[in-house]
């Protein structure tokens, strides 16, 4: 494959003499030394990558180390690789989209004159929009954030400020976090942020380790800045300039801060924003508030399938590829990415979502007639960036008009519903459209554009001013109109003199090197030799014919050349002028496109509502205080889209004092994962606005999902699996609430048998007891089922305790097991490792001696001592004092500072506390057979 990769890959071929490539080498000697930086020279036909990046792009992209070339040669020898356009698109959209380990730079020039024309971020990637988007769409709105801590033992207070180079939005915010900046990490994941900066050496180093580890699980490129850069100096100017409207409500919003002044100074610095006009009096700024939507940490996330993954099979593997039904160009797939990282809190937002999408499910005609209108709305919000920062022309200009020549449309279908929920389709649709689309505002953009575009060009592919709109361009257009008579008119006396039939023999051209000239066969040349060499002045002979002209056309070629000139000048100017009042309708505009994207949003949960082979309900959602969690028929929306999956559904009850902690016991492969992830899906779609996969579904609002899910060993960063489950579990212990939903799977494997139960039940005893908030615990120890019991003869006990298992069949005479995927009441009595390694077609041999060592592990004890053992089993002042200790164990662990203290302290402070627990095991038989 290696040997023709050139011939199969068409790699353009690396062109410079050896002046050129000198200069060049002396130039890239010049550039400050950046690992990070990708940095890529234009050379008109092609691209080129050179020393480390050239290396890297060939074993990234290329996966072949051949398509390496020399510029120079010795010592001064330079490595590099020729990348073609199609490829450049590629690798960038790439390096800033998927990835958030490098910044892009592209530089134009040739010699040792090279000018850097673009760089670009993850989160800064205005300045390659052209690139990435040529043609595909934005889905996603690229967010830097700016941080600010301030360590105080234990705790961080966390200054964050925020830009959103997409919707001209920077935020604000201040708060409290903990040890594992769980706070920090769900606003990360809510704002999509994708590149931070923060102060060198901002702490201690265990401090900003913790701090590291919380952006490395966002996925966010982290960039250190000098400390100096993070002050609140002259903030009130730079905010006069780029924010639009009145200042005082901004120097009231600035002056509520301490620490996130300090970022933002930083962050206005890191962006650039005020080294380009284009953002000045176009920003808004607003607090971020933490506790304004359900907080989602990235193993939630994860754990949900929230987001597309390159791993994902298809794209009904996430959630936001199942709902992503979204018609308009760009913006309604960037609101539905923001809503899934911001569901709501507010009762009364949500039902107002759910009240606009029950009206989309039942009134079909109107929601395919919208979704067919939507269809022709291009990506409003890119557009009017575009033109704020002069980067726009008439053709994004043509796609505002005609975009919004399709409002009256959807405004008529609008007009034509009458049902249950009139009157807010009114409110939240109808009046705006209105107000957005009189005279005094789209009204008025529409007739400019009228006035002033020539729409009958557009036809032809071609976006020219109106004569009409300008005196000077209407007579540069009469003078270019009568040249071209006389041009035709010269034309046609020529032939009759040379008495040649016009267009069939003598030609009339227009060259780039001699302007309008004459043009004939060969075969014709001899008939008018004479004449030619006499009155005419021959230019060039080639195969394709002889050029000739005369003093007469070449005086008229000039003419025309020089209107032509005056002309496009006087276009330019024009539309310059033009794209400068559009840009005035910015605010119009970007009203406009929240309201349609919201509409398209919205139209997409109903069009996945009704579509699905079993429709999804709506669901009854109450106030985080009173209501239960109660799905009946609930499915995964994401696995039963699967083609070859026949979903069964289930009922899940989590009722306050009865069910509010479920412990979920069964076979491995029996659906309990599947299960407590789809309650979490639903509660998150429906505090969405979205339908719900259930025949029936009830929801309390949540203010949090912690998810505890899969063991995914983090060895590059030096984490173990049991070290990354325990970690994620601290993050449950110290950032739940009562009004959170947690959901835990299979808590403890990474340990012994005898450890990991006890950590289990330990962690259940304390989610029950201090917790309290609802929750679904898969478990493979079925003895764990235990504290259903325990839980339920303690004295006050609000949460109540219940058990559910997976069903599943065993024949007894074959020992075959068979799943049924049914969540049931009750616990379930034993293990199915081995029948689950049946099912993985273990060998036979392996499989019968896994049942004898089990059969013997079984019978280890004296028969005497196991009677002994399962009576204390069955004694519950034996259980709740046991567990009350486990309990009191766990909580000490779980508040140890384990991120500030060395290992060799941390694992002296447990050999003493177990030490401590074995004490007290002597009395306690239940800790004693645990331990």
């Amino acid at each position: 494959m290696e040997g023709n990769f050139e011939e199969t890959n068409k790699l353009p071929e690396l062109k410079l003499d050896a002046k050129q490539a000198q200069g060049f080498l002396s130039f890239f000697k010049t550039l400050p030394n950046d690992s990070r930086a990708v940095r890529f020279f234009d050379r008109k036909d092609y691209y080129t990558a050179h020393g480390e990046n050239s290396v890297f792009i060939a074993q990234t992209y290329y996966h072949t180390t051949t398509a390496l070339r020399q510029i120079g040669t010795g010592v001064n020898a330079l490595s590099s690789v020729s990348i073609s356009k199609n490829m450049f698109e590629t690798i960038v959209r790439d390096l800033l989209l998927e990835r958030n380990d490098h910044t892009v730079e592209l530089y134009e020039g040739s010699g040792s004159n090279w000018r850097l024309v673009k760089a670009g971020s993850p989160g800064n990637i205005g300045s390659f929009e052209d690139v990435l988007f040529a043609n595909n769409e934005m889905q996603d709105t690229p967010v830097v954030v700016s941080l600010f801590p301030s360590f105080q033992e234990s705790r961080c207070v966390v200054g964050m400020a925020y830009v959103d180079l997409t919707r001209r939005i920077l935020g604000l915010a201040e708060f409290l976090d903990d040890s594992r900046f769980t706070n920090l990490e769900s606003s990360l994941v809510a704002i999509g942020a994708k590149e931070c900066i923060f102060p060198a050496e901002s702490g201690k180093s265990n401090e900003c380790k913790s701090l590291y580890e919380s952006l490395e699980r966002c996925g966010v490129m982290t960039t250190e800045r000098s400390r100096q850069e993070f002050k609140g100096r002259d903030l009130d100017s730079d905010l006069k300039r780029l924010v639009k409207g009145n200042m005082e409500p901004v120097r009231d919003l600035i002056s509520g801060f301490e620490l996130a002044t300090p970022a933002l100074g930083a962050l206005l610095s890191f962006s650039e924003l005020l080294s380009d006009e284009g953002n000045y009096g176009n920003f808004t700024i607003r607090r971020y508030d933490i506790g304004g939507f359900m907080r989602l940490d990235s193993a939630a996330m994860r754990a949900l399938n929230v987001m597309e993954s390159k791993t994902d099979a298809n794209k009904n593997f996430s959630l936001f590829g199942l709902m992503n039904r979204t018609c308009t160009a760009g913006m309604g797939k960037r609101l539905l990415h923001m809503w899934l990282k911001q569901p709501l809190v507010d009762l009364n937002e949500i039902t107002m979502r759910l009240d606009i999408v029950q009206c989309f499910v039942e009134e079909a005609g109107l929601r395919q007639d919208l979704r067919q209108h939507l269809k022709r709305i291009s990506d409003i919000e890119r557009l009017v960036r575009s033109l704020e920062r002069r980067r726009g022309g008439l053709q994004h200009i043509i796609k505002l008009y005609q975009s919004t020549i399709r409002l009256p449309f959807i405004k008529t279908s609008l007009q034509q519903y009458t049902g249950e929920f009139s009157s807010l389709i009114s409110k939240r649709y109808m009046k705006k459209l209105e107000a957005l689309t009189d005279a005094d505002h789209l009204g008025k953009f529409i007739d400019l554009v009228e006035y002033s575009v020539d729409l009958d060009q557009l036809e032809n592919g071609e976006y020219m001013i109106s004569s009409s709109y300008d005196t000077t361009l209407s007579s540069l257009k009469d003078q270019k109109e009568l040249l071209e008579q006389q041009i035709y008119e010269l034309h046609k006396k020529t032939a009759i003199e040379l008495d040649l039939p016009v267009d069939k023999a003598l030609k009339l051209d227009k060259a780039a090197q001699f302007g309008h000239v004459f043009r004939i066969t060969k075969k014709e040349e001899p008939k008018i030799r004479k004449k030619l060499t006499t009155q005419f002045v021959v230019l060039e002979t080639r195969k394709d014919g002889v050029k000739f002209t005369n003093t007469k056309l070449k005086k008229l070629g000039d003419q025309y050349q020089s209107v032509v000139d005056d002309y496009k000048s006087c276009q330019k100017e024009l539309v310059d002028r033009v794209v400068q009042t559009v840009a005035s309708f910015s605010e119009v505009f970007e009203e406009l496109a929240g309201l349609l994207s919201e509409m398209d949003v919205l139209l997409s949960f109903a069009d996945l509502a009704a579509s699905c082979p079993t429709p999804y309900c709506r669901p009854e959602v109450t106030s985080s205080d009173v209501g239960d969690i109660v799905l009946e028929g609930s499915r995964h929306p994401c696995v039963e889209a699967q083609d070859w999956v026949n979903f069964i559904p289930n009922d899940c009850k989590l009722v306050r004092g009865e069910s509010w902690f479920q412990i979920i016991t069964g076979p491995n492969m029996g659906g309990k994962s599947t299960y407590i992830r789809q309650v979490g899906v639903t509660v998150l779609m429906a505090q969405v606005g979205s339908f719900v996969p259930c025949d029936k579904a009830s929801v309390s609002i949540r203010d949090c999902i912690f998810a505890r899910v899969g063991a995914g060993d983090c060895q590059l960063r030096g984490v173990s699996t049991f070290m990354q489950e325990m970690l994620e579990t601290a993050s449950i212990l110290k950032g739940a609430t009562d009004k959170s939903l947690i959901i835990i799977d299979e808590l403890g494997r990474g340990t012994s048998t005898y450890d990991g139960f006890g950590l289990a039940w330990a962690i259940c005893e304390h989610l029950v007891q201090v917790k309290k908030a609802p929750t679904l615990f898969a478990t493979h120890f079925h003895e764990l089922t235990a504290l259903a019991q325990a839980n339920s003869e303690v004295a006050g006990n609000t949460v109540g305790v219940a058990n559910f298992h997976v069903s599943a069949h065993i024949d007894t005479e074959s020992r075959k097991l068979t799943m049924l995927y049914k969540v049931e009441p009750g616990a379930c009595d034993q293990s199915f490792g081995i029948h689950v390694a049946e099912f993985a077609n273990f060998p036979e041999s392996v499989v019968a001696l896994a049942r004898e060592k089990a059969a013997e592990l079984e019978d280890f004890s004296p028969s005497e001592e196991r009677g002994k053992r399962k009576s204390r089993e069955d004694d519950p002042e034996e259980v709740s004092r046991g567990a009350a200790r486990a309990h009191k164990f766990i909580k000490e662990f779980a508040e140890m500072p384990l991120d500030k203290m060395e290992i060799k302290d941390s694992l002296k402070r447990v050999r003493e506390m177990k030490e401590e627990l074995e004490k007290d095991a002597v009395d306690c038989h239940w800790l004693k057979r645990f331990l």
